[in-house]
């Protein structure tokens, strides 16, 4: 499992003052997303693990889903900083 691969877009004052914001929300569930697929690269059967992951999905789907809403620029920003694809809209 790669520990070190993940990605730190955010600066550390950045951390230290917007850890309620959207894009720290995200950021966050992104790198939780990222170790918990690595995990269960190598663990297939971890049922809990697969509903934790699926739980932090959801999340950040209903996060970047406000985000989009709300300001359109800081999310296409978001997206591609983190390199996540543009979810289907309805």
């Amino acid at each position: 499992m790669v520990k070190n691969s993940f990605i730190s877009v955010i600066s550390q004052e950045e951390k230290e003052e917007n850890k309620g914001s959207v894009e720290f929300q995200v950021f966050r569930f992104t790198n939780k997303i990222r170790r918990l697929t690595s995990h269960l690269e190598l663990h297939r059967k971890d049922y809990l693990s697969q509903r934790g992951l699926r739980k932090i999905l959801g999340k950040r789907q209903r996060l970047l889903s406000y985000l989009s809403k709300k300001n359109r620029i800081r999310y296409k920003e978001l997206i591609s900083h983190l390199d996540i694809r543009e979810s289907k809209t309805r």
